[in-house]
């Protein structure tokens, strides 16, 4: 009976050994999972020919199977488990059966990671260094070009992919620490294995979810990066992007639901209105075109009501943040999506990890239709709660560009700003908005502002006092002017010695030229400042209606005032003590932040002309 009974199990073992090598090879998503995660949920995806047509069973204490869920097509197998708090590290086995045959999975829960220094967020004490890994520096020319991946480099396409990488970000953060900025935020690295012609440098075209372009680098490489930032005190924020995909994603070939993306021949491409999405008037046509249309034709628009993509897509997110330790999160077109799958996300998120922060990417027209993607403001309205901690501010980006490109006037100069912050009320809180001068989407700002180094200064200093989480597109430090080639490669210039061979290298002070040292040592000082700060950090902010084409705010706290002083005039400009003695009152000196000069502001005093002074009181 013995011997019997082993004959049968070594042909139980044979018969599983030799079907599974008649099986394609599973692709299983998440790869692995961790252990004591702040959700008891899971989610299992595994794509293999007709899978579907298998069950899974599971024997490991602590883990329930809840249900199985299968697709329009017969490739896909969504397993919902969840994961008892008490269930420790390892792996557990998972069995999919067919009839009598049956093939054993191991999925991995790893232990979680103790750093105390991961998943802190980003707070208004924080400067965040945008920048495009593919134009910033080359660190690897090895992955410039991957056998087997369609976009090769071409450098001398503007608009192709240039061969920057994570390694070269990484040799150059000392650079951006110099400057003084506190965080780094990446646009999208993860795979774009998008064809030559579409261009997808940019990252958000994703074609893997679940991995980092190898021409970027790998999951591991950005995992260490994350680790040597924050060894550096600089934190990292993840580009991600939920509204849409590229039209080379592995989903396309074989979509797991028929409802998986939009249809775009019954919805055509994007509107790009965003204010239709929070329109309490708006046409079912205009809202459908907005939500449903595509992008652009290489980008498939994700239908987010489907409910297993919804927990594949938060599901992505708790994996990437507990993986790779990440800060933050920007969100692009976060108004495009269906408002209630973001507001879920951003509530499980949040909920998941209290400590993080989100950005979403609101590109919208007025203060109102920015306010009402921030959390807790637009249930006034129509009971919608968004979860959104912070919205990228686009209304101080117009403010500058429109008043620095306008003469002073009732509703033009200065003013513009003073009526972009007048209506912060409109905010939950206007503190956590992310602020800027422009971005990978806008015409570079220094030649925005007409290519005056003083313009520029006054702007900078002006993004670095208000109220706010600053933002600061890579080459600001440097004045990059907007290229003439037309397309969004004039706007992603490659930062000059960051590829081998380059004549000169702008991360030293011998590369630089003189324009670019001035203009850098300008954004250094002032930003390096602003971390002494805690006023600018937390001070609430009282500013005065703009006269004599020259605006001034107050940042201040109980123990700290700081006062600004932006004189757009070409002439230095007399500042009264009378005017603003209400925020003068017990203060007879000032710091100037820029020249370390004192200034007695115990009289009526002159500041220069085309600046933005900032002083400390005293």
């Amino acid at each position: 009976m013995k011997n019997s009974s082993r004959f049968f199990v070594l042909i139980m073992l044979f018969s599983q050994v030799a079907f599974s090598q008649k099986l394609p090879e599973l692709k299983i998503e998440p790869p692995f999972w961790y252990a004591n995660m702040p959700t008891e949920k899971l989610q299992i995806s595994i794509y293999g020919k007709d899978i579907s047509s298998w069950r899974a069973s599971i024997d490991a204490l602590g883990i329930t199977l809840v249900n199985q869920t299968i697709g329009d097509s017969p490739n896909y197998l969504f397993l919902n488990l969840e994961i008892s708090p008490d269930v420790a590290a390892g792996s557990f086995n998972l069995t999919l059966h067919k009839k009598k045959k049956a093939l054993p999975i191991q999925f991995e829960l790893r232990q979680r990671p103790s750093d105390s220094n991961r998943n802190q967020g980003f707070t208004s004490e924080d400067v965040i260094y945008l920048l495009m890994p593919d134009r910033f520096a080359n660190g690897n020319p090895d992955n410039d070009t991957v056998e087997g991946m369609l976009e090769p480099a071409r450098r001398d396409d503007p608009s192709g992919r240039h061969g920057g990488d994570i390694q070269g970000v990484l040799e150059q953060l000392d650079y951006i620490k110099e400057l003084g900025m506190t965080a780094v935020w990446l646009t999208p690295v993860f795979e774009n294995d998008q064809t030559p012609e579409y261009k997808a440098y940019h990252g958000y075209a994703a074609t893997d979810m679940y991995k980092i372009d190898r021409r970027f680098g790998s999951n591991e490489e950005f995992v260490a990066f994350v680790e040597v930032c924050h060894a550096k005190g600089l934190k990292v924020i993840m580009d991600m992007i939920h509204n849409h995909i590229g039209d080379q994603h592995w989903w396309m070939k074989d979509l797991p639901f028929k409802n998986w993306v939009h249809d775009q021949s019954v919805y055509g491409n994007t509107s790009y209105r965003g204010p239709v999405a929070s329109d309490p008037y708006a046409s079912k046509h205009d809202k459908d075109r907005l939500i449903k249309g595509w992008f652009v034709d290489e980008m498939p628009d994700l239908d987010q009501r489907n409910e297993t993509l919804a927990d594949y897509l938060i599901q992505n997110t708790l994996w990437w943040i507990e993986y790779s330790g990440v800060d933050g999160i920007r969100m692009d077109t976060y108004v495009y999506p269906y408002k209630e799958y973001m507001a879920r996300w951003a509530k499980e998120v949040i909920e998941a990890y209290p400590n993080f922060n989100i950005v979403g990417e609101s590109w919208v027209e007025t203060v109102a239709h920015e306010s009402y993607w921030q959390e807790d403001r637009a249930g006034e309205n129509d009971g919608y709660n968004s979860y959104l901690p912070s919205v990228t501010d686009f209304q101080i980006h117009f403010a500058v560009r429109d008043g620095f490109n306008s003469n002073f006037g009732w509703e033009s100069g200065l003013m513009k700003l003073y009526y972009a912050l007048s209506q912060d009320r409109l905010y939950s809180d206007p503190m956590k908005n992310v602020i800027f001068l422009d971005n990978h989407d806008i015409g570079r700002i220094f030649s925005t502002l007409g290519e005056n180094p003083d313009h520029l200064k006054m702007a900078y200093t002006f993004l670095l006092t208000t109220r706010g989480i600053p933002q600061v597109y890579y080459g600001t430090e440097l004045a990059f002017k907007q290229g003439t080639q037309g397309g969004d490669g004039d706007k992603r210039a490659e930062m000059p010695g960051g590829w081998e061979g380059d004549e000169r290298s702008v991360f030293t002070a011998s590369g630089r030229t003189e324009a670019e040292n001035d203009m850098f040592d300008y954004v250094k000082k002032i930003t390096n400042w602003r971390k002494t700060s805690e006023a600018i950090h937390h001070g609430k902010l009282l500013h005065f209606v703009p006269e004599s084409n020259s605006y001034v705010f107050f940042r201040y706290t109980d123990n700290e005032r700081v006062m600004v002083i932006m004189n757009m005039n070409d002439e230095p400009l007399t500042i009264s003590r009378q005017k603003h003695i209400e925020m003068l009152r017990g203060y007879s000196e000032g710091h100037n932040a820029i020249t370390d000069e004192k200034v007695d502001i115990s009289k009526d005093f002159t500041v220069a002309g085309k600046t933005t002074t900032v002083l400390t009181l005293k």
